[in-house]
């Protein structure tokens, strides 16, 4: 019975077999260039092609593809000059409401009445309506709504700006929401203009599709009469 061999000699004896097989099969070159390969490596040829783009003067010169190079240059537009003509806005203070003061029935009774003379004195040419001022018209919302009927005949489908001449033929702008079918960006800079408080009556004329021509009596004028 043949002696058994150790581990160190089984290893030798493997190693010397795969040195000759590979030196039969003309292999030894290709493992010295794998091993260089592996301790040595070259930098990627990729890597090698990149390049900065060139810098002048702080000017990054963009590339562009060649797909893209040969299209036509996108033509330049210029911004010209317009002359908007735009009316001065208006600013007021807020109103104290810790002083409001409250009209009695008797002024509201002489404002209206009075709107209502000056009403027919305009005849039916265009459309007419009085509105005798509330609180909630001349102080703290500033909403104005009109007559339901009025604004379904006259007044726009959709929201408009809606302009106010006063008797001094000042006018002012005010947007008018057509579902509240009401008055409210402008109403209320128009309201603290004329200084219009509860009491006072507003004769509403209708001169253009979306021109008001507004008369306004005071209730104040109660004790003056």
């Amino acid at each position: 019975m043949a002696p058994s061999l150790s581990y160190e000699e089984l290893r030798k004896k493997k190693l010397e077999e795969n040195k000759r097989k590979l030196e039969e099969l003309n292999l030894g070159h290709l493992s010295v260039a794998l091993r260089e390969a592996t301790t040595s490596p070259k930098p990627s040829p990729v890597k090698s092609l990149k390049r900065k783009a060139p810098q002048e003067q702080g000017i990054v010169v963009l590339r562009r593809s060649n797909r893209v190079a040969k299209l036509p240059e996108p033509p330049k537009y210029r911004e010209e000059a317009w002359n908007v003509v735009k009316r001065p806005r208006r600013t007021y203070k807020r109103r104290d409401l810790s002083h409001r003061v409250y009209a009695s029935d008797e002024e509201r009774m002489y404002a209206q009445t009075k709107a209502e003379e000056v009403e027919e004195t305009l005849g039916c040419e265009f459309p007419t309506f009085v509105k005798p001022m509330l609180q909630s018209h001349v102080t703290g919302g500033f909403w104005l709504g009109l007559p339901t009927q009025f604004s379904n005949s006259y007044l726009p489908k959709h929201d408009a700006t809606v302009t106010l001449v006063d008797e001094m033929e000042e006018e002012f702008d005010t947007v008018y929401l057509a579902k509240k079918r009401g008055l409210s960006g402008g109403w209320r800079g128009f309201s603290i203009h004329h200084q219009l408080v509860d009491g006072d009556a507003l004769v509403f004329q209708l001169i253009e599709p979306t021109t008001f021509k507004i008369y306004i009596i005071r209730a104040s004028g109660y004790y003056d009469k």
